[in-house]
């Protein structure tokens, strides 16, 4: 893939793509960790906490503690008018904490199961322990009694899934520009957990719902319950239980429960193929062959004659050819199915950084310069490009 370098796969040192290093043998999971802070309470629980993150890493995020009564006040008692979405582990309210003279997003997590409580302790420990402008910062929690609440900064746009999979009556679909603006930025907090300085992080669970949006479109991970420790040195994996969204798991992953920052990668390439196409990763609605959305651009990639039949057809052929080409060549690569041929997330930051600026000009739209074979060169399918990383 000449046209575009930085999506070559050659071999790195280890601790770029086994996420290597940094975590000593004798420290205890999360798991563990998740099920010793359940069995405390009230200011006990939260000097362990305290305690834990200093053990792990760095603290790098003034977390806050909450008392019940206080979050009820800034929901105005969790009210129906203040609810702004409903996950598998709970409900999300919009609130103002005066106490930090902040609007905020309250996550109320179910109370049953301990699957939950794990997630709830896993989630502090991790953000409180990274700070990125791509991540959602965790404002605090409330641990009182049996509730377990995470309070995070609030994000006006809502969800990646809200303005590209689920679009509302009247609401403008995304132009190119910030498509790429936004596969950028989640892109960037891949790779600073990635490459994190104190403990090298699996997020697990990149999907387009975790994707929220402020203001400005600026993307940020969010919901890091499933996040993972990377592989110890000399590792280039780690064997997990499988946990995650049905279609944004790495093959390997489902299969096997192989977990590696190689895993992360294929699932970006899942959203990114979902922000070219304005398809879903899976779309019963859709007929039989063109339901799972990696079965059906697989052959696409395969047939250069129908890249732009891959683009949404909500941009209504407004993206610059050229950069929906190489666009698909960053999906494509993330998407290979041998976890070593993928790329590592710079580069794949390195990528996109260029698609972030292209320009729709007047002649590089695709009624205009689909024909254009300069253009059609600039791509290699991927079974050529995979007989290059041997």
């Amino acid at each position: 893939m000449s046209c575009f370098p930085c999506c070559k796969t050659d071999t790195k040192p280890a601790s770029k793509g086994a996420v290597s290093g940094k975590v000593s043998k004798g420290r205890r999971t999360f798991k563990s960790v998740a099920a010793a802070m359940s069995l405390k309470t009230g200011s006990s629980r939260n000097r362990q906490i305290d305690a834990e993150i200093r053990k792990f890493g760095r603290v790098k995020n003034d977390v806050k503690v909450f008392t019940y009564a206080q979050l009820l006040e800034a929901t105005n008692n969790f009210s129906s008018d203040c609810l702004i979405g409903e996950g598998g582990f709970g409900n999300v309210y919009k609130g103002y904490m005066k106490s930090v003279e902040q609007t905020v997003a309250v996550k109320v997590l179910n109370r049953d199961g301990a699957q939950g409580t794990r997630e709830f302790f896993a989630e502090i420990l991790m953000l409180s322990m990274v700070q990125h402008p791509n991540l959602v910062r965790l404002i605090g929690y409330c641990a009182d009694d049996q509730y377990r609440i995470l309070v995070y900064e609030f994000l006006g746009n809502g969800s990646l899934e809200n303005h590209l999979l689920d679009l509302g009556e009247g609401k403008e679909p995304l132009d190119w520009k910030t498509r790429m603006k936004i596969a950028e930025g989640a892109a960037k907090g891949l790779e600073y957990l990635h490459n994190s300085e104190d403990i090298p992080i699996i997020y697990r669970d990149f999907k387009s719902s975790n994707i929220l949006l402020d203001d400005n479109f600026n993307a940020k991970l969010s919901d890091f319950g499933l996040a993972k420790i990377g592989p110890k040195e000399g590792q280039e994996q780690v064997t997990s239980r499988v946990m995650g969204t049905f279609g944004y798991c790495a093959p390997e992953y489902a299969a096997r429960g192989q977990l590696s920052t190689k895993s992360d990668i294929y699932s970006f390439g899942v959203v990114f193929l979902e922000i070219i196409s304005g398809r879903r990763v899976f779309d019963t609605s859709r007929a039989t062959e063109e339901q799972n959305l990696i079965d059906w651009a697989q052959p696409l990639f395969k047939d250069r004659t129908k890249f732009t039949l891959m683009a949404d057809p909500l941009l209504k052929g407004q993206f610059p050819v050229k950069g929906l080409f190489q666009a698909l060549a960053v999906a494509a690569m993330c998407l290979q199915e041998e976890p070593e041929t993928r790329p590592y997330m710079d580069d794949v930051v390195t990528a996109l950084a260029h698609l972030a600026v292209h320009k729709v000009g007047d002649q590089d739209i695709a009624g205009d310069s689909i024909k254009c074979a300069g253009h059609v060169e600039s791509f290699r399918v991927l079974s050529s490009a995979g007989s290059e990383r041997t």
